[in-house]
């Protein structure tokens, strides 16, 4: 063991982390090659390339690298593979950015061009969040990091994407998409973000061609009347049913349209009459396909209004919404305008409303792999944890949509479609140019087709389209199916995420397992909440309410960090996140070195100590403490099973901190003041500390291996982060030892509650009387009483089954057992006097002020049924403590 004099003081995490981190790289604990072990796989939601950490990543890493320490150290093969995300639009979004304050456009730059700057800034910016991982201590297969956007990967993807369309699943078609107008491209449905918002119904008033009557239509988008086909009513309204098959006019666009009938209108929606417009609703498309209404797209790509519109050309949609509600004012069109809250959809990326826009895109149908997906969560081949998340992830399989899997971005996997005219069937797919000239000339039957003829699609994939294949991939099971790798790690086993990308990411992932491997990806989905503020608001940059994960690192250290993050952290459930738990972790790390340091400075420095676990002590203590250990490993490994770690986590606080710390420590020391702890006494209680290392050690890996090796000296092979886990043993369970040791701990408390009520001085002896009312207990009492001596002055300590109560005496009852503490002498009977009329006072003041409360009937009717048994509980309380502070005013004369 290293010199107690190197032991600093203080614990400072900053002076170790690093030192540590280093060791377990340096010495690849963390690196897995397939052997014969049986394996434990993660793979790493992967991170966007150019990001940075933030308090999500915090949680979600930390989760894992719990889990993946443990199971090292339960003789697993860990294998956490780490990597990031190429992240289109985000990615071409910031590299947009740069080359606009550099005064360059994208549309002046050609493809290669705009890419050569994309890779400069993943080169800049990329793996910047990997090396921050570190700083929190993940335990990840570094010499395994990926890329969604590397070579090998890149080819995977479109593999993928030709296996897919040979099988007729992927297909081009016109269909009404999300459209982000700020990125410029389409969106799938899941990147769509619902917001409840104030919105105006607008009332437009469309004339009739041959009468001065009208409909009345409700639109929250008046800008859109200028794309109006149709105006569409219920043909079961008599209101209305005269007049179908009329024409009637759109103001401002002055263009006359149908008035056509179908049920889908509702009636008692707005006014039942519905403007139709194909463009720009799905489903008025839907419509305008069933009654075969023209199409106007008045939309250009960046939502400003294009000529087909007609009028307001070039201006934004917004603007024109203002613009036209005024102009329909003024033109006498407006009948009124209503303040309502409606749903608008938000693009997932760029946070800009979408417009529902007719396009050409590439689409993957996903009714087939829907359902081994959605079989094999259902009959829990695939566990989710909490298992309530199934419900929603089956509403969602169910009513599964085709997938739009093209984006108009050129940062991405470049879709293999090759275009050699402009029919609808002028395409065909292929890795390379040369191989798509070949599909063509043969598909054409025109051999003079040159490479100059075949020009492939601009678009990329959806950037989903290549995380879904994550867990493949990452070990190259698309390239090599049969790869030693792929072989042994996959299926892995636990997947950590969020439940807001569980149909982004993990029931793609899982139809991608099946499709491409035709089995699970992983055993087990363990989804964390959202990280919020103590106003359960989510964190941001915006709202200014998210801390830098490196400044609580740098403030409370990696260990206390981490800690803090699962203390708030039940599985499920969002995290409420206040920085106080950080600093009781902080607390925590302390409260561990200085319970350490106590032990070292017990040392003499010429002798040898070797820690022993007390496995046959007969010592109360050592029993207990004994049982309490084995009992809690018992206790987390049925958590772990559960994935509650938040739960996991505090039955470790409580064996270290009120176990190990607050009673066993102080029971191993001398009972002569100043003397060091007896040898025999030290050497069990830093065995018991070695074992409690190892439980800390997948939250707290750094403090834990810093005194692992303190403790004795260690070589390589013996490092805490590929030690065993403990092993909980039945025969050390003793629940006597347990339920005695309990006792006292009580009796104990009661005479600290006595003194403190008392005013009597911790070192000040005083006499005890304990009456148990029952020989057996007595005898049990007797076994522990040096403990009471130990953790109380005793003047005296008279134990049996009956007692005679002295006159002016302090009681309490524990479990029925009565103690006495004479008074006399102890104590200023007059100030006592004083002190208990005070207290008589401010009870009487208190229990008046909650029985004026109890007797308002309007507060007894209209409080919840809890809030009102509270108060309930404070009068019992406040009339039982009245009535003992009576008799003890009584009792002293």
């Amino acid at each position: 063991m290293s010199s107690i004099n190197e032991l600093p003081k203080q614990f400072d995490p900053s002076a170790i982390e690093t030192k540590w981190y280093s060791y377990w790289t340096k010495n690849q604990y963390f690196h897995s090659e397939p052997d014969e072990r049986e394996p434990f796989t993660v793979v790493i939601p992967p991170p966007n390339v150019t990001g940075v950490l933030h308090m999500g990543h915090m949680l979600n890493n930390t989760i894992q690298d719990v889990l993946v320490r443990r199971a090292r150290m339960l003789g697993k093969n860990a294998c956490w593979v780490p990597g990031t995300d190429h992240a289109s639009i985000a990615t071409e979004a910031k590299v947009v950015q740069r080359l606009r304050k550099k005064g360059i456009k994208k549309s002046d730059l050609s493809r290669d061009e705009f890419m050569k700057h994309a890779w400069e800034w993943t080169d800049e910016h990329g793996g910047i969040i990997l090396e921050q991982l570190k700083k929190l201590g993940a335990s990840c297969d570094w010499d395994r990091t990926r890329f969604t956007l590397e070579d090998d990967l890149y080819e995977a993807v479109i593999d993928c994407f030709i296996d897919l369309h040979e099988r007729g699943l992927i297909y081009r078609g016109l269909r009404m998409i999300n459209w982000d107008p700020e990125a410029k491209t389409a969106l799938s449905d899941e990147e769509v973000i619902f917001k409840e918002q104030n919105s105006r119904f607008y009332h437009i008033k469309y004339r009739f061609t041959d009468s001065d009557e009208y409909l009345t239509i409700a639109t929250t988008r008046p800008e859109t009347i200028l794309a109006d086909t149709a105006v569409c009513v219920n043909p079961n309204d008599e209101r209305y049913k005269h007049l179908i098959g009329k024409q009637v006019i759109v103001p401002i666009a002055n263009r006359s349209v149908p008035v056509i009938a179908d049920e889908y209108v509702e009636m008692e929606f707005g006014t039942g009459c519905l403007k139709i417009t194909p463009a720009h609703d799905r489903n008025d498309y839907d419509l305008g396909q069933k009654h075969n209404l023209p199409i106007i797209d008045m939309l250009e790509a960046d939502g400003t209004l294009s000529a087909a519109a007609g009028h307001y050309i070039g201006k934004d949609r917004f603007e024109v919404r203002k613009l036209i509600a005024k102009d329909l004012e003024e033109a006498g069109f407006l009948v009124k305008t209503e303040e309502m809250q409606n749903k608008v959809g938000y693009s997932e990326r760029t946070d800009v409303v979408i417009e529902p826009r007719l396009s050409l895109q590439w689409f993957l149908n996903m009714q087939e792999l829907a359902k081994p997906a959605l079989e094999n969560v259902e009959n829990d081949s695939i566990r989710f944890h909490p298992a309530k998340f199934k419900n929603s992830y089956r509403n969602w399989m169910e009513n599964i949509q085709d997938w739009c899997i093209s984006r108009q971005l050129w940062w991405g996997h470049r879709i293999p479609a090759w275009y050699f005219g402009d029919g609808e069937h002028d395409f065909v797919i292929a890795k390379t140019k040369d191989e798509a000239l070949e599909k063509a000339r043969k598909k054409t039957g025109n051999s003079s087709l040159g490479t100059d003829d075949v020009q492939q699609d601009e678009d990329v994939l959806d950037t989903w389209f290549s995380s879904w294949l994550w867990p493949i991939t990452v070990f190259d099971g698309m390239k090599d199916p049969e790869n030693k790798d792929i072989r042994y790690y996959y299926p892995t086993q636990d997947l950590v995420t969020a439940p807001e990308i569980m149909f982004f990411w993990v029931a793609r992932m899982i139809m991608a397992g099946y499709a491409f491997r035709g089995e699970k990806p992983f055993s087990n989905v363990y989804y964390h909440g959202i990280v919020r503020d103590k106003q359960r608001r989510k964190m941001s940059k915006s709202l200014g309410n998210s801390p830098d994960p490196l400044d609580l690192i740098a403030t409370y250290g990696a260990d206390g960090t981490r800690v803090g993050m699962l203390f708030s952290s039940p599985a499920g459930n969002d995290l409420l996140f206040d920085e106080a738990l950080c600093e009781q972790g902080r607390n925590f790390s302390n409260k561990i070195w200085n319970a350490f340091r106590f032990l070292v400075m017990n040392m003499e420095e010429d002798r040898t100590y070797t820690p022993r676990v007390p496995s046959n002590s007969d010592s109360l203590v050592d029993r207990w403490m004994m049982s309490r250990l084995h009992t809690t490993i018992e206790a987390l490994n049925e958590d772990f099973d559960r994935y509650r770690l938040n739960e996991a986590l505090q039955k470790v606080y409580a064996l270290v901190w009120d176990d190990f710390c607050d009673w066993y420590i102080e029971l191993c020391k001398s009972d002569v003041p100043g003397e060091k702890v007896p040898a025999e006494r030290l050497e069990a209680a830093l065995g018991i500390f070695e074992e409690l290392m190892k439980l800390l050690h997948p939250f707290m890996p750094f403090i834990s291996e810093e005194i692992w090796h303190y403790i004795r000296e260690r070589n390589q092979a013996e490092a805490l982060t590929i030690t065993s886990w403990p092993v909980a043993n039945a025969a050390h369970m003793n629940s006597e030892a347990e339920k005695t040791f309990g006792l006292m701990q009580q009796l104990v408390s009661a005479l600290r509650n006595i003194r403190a009520e008392a005013g009597i001085a911790p070192g000040k002896p005083i006499h005890v009387l304990i009456a148990t009312h029952s020989e057996e207990v007595a005898k049990i009492v007797q076994e522990g009483s040096w403990i009471l001596n130990k953790l109380q002055k005793t003047e005296s300590l008279t134990i049996a089954a009956e007692v005679e109560k002295p006159g002016l005496c302090s009681t309490a009852v524990v479990s029925g057992i009565e103690i006495f503490v004479p008074m006399e002498g102890l104590i200023d009977l007059d100030k006592e006097r004083q002190r208990i009329q005070k207290e008589i006072e401010r009870f009487e003041g208190f229990k008046k002020s909650v029985a004026a409360k109890l007797n308002n009937e309007s507060f007894v009717s209209r409080a919840p049924d809890s809030v009102v048994q509270n108060e309930k509980n404070k009068l019992r309380d406040a009339t039982a403590n009245l009535e003992k502070l009576r008799e003890q005013l009584a009792a002293l004369g």
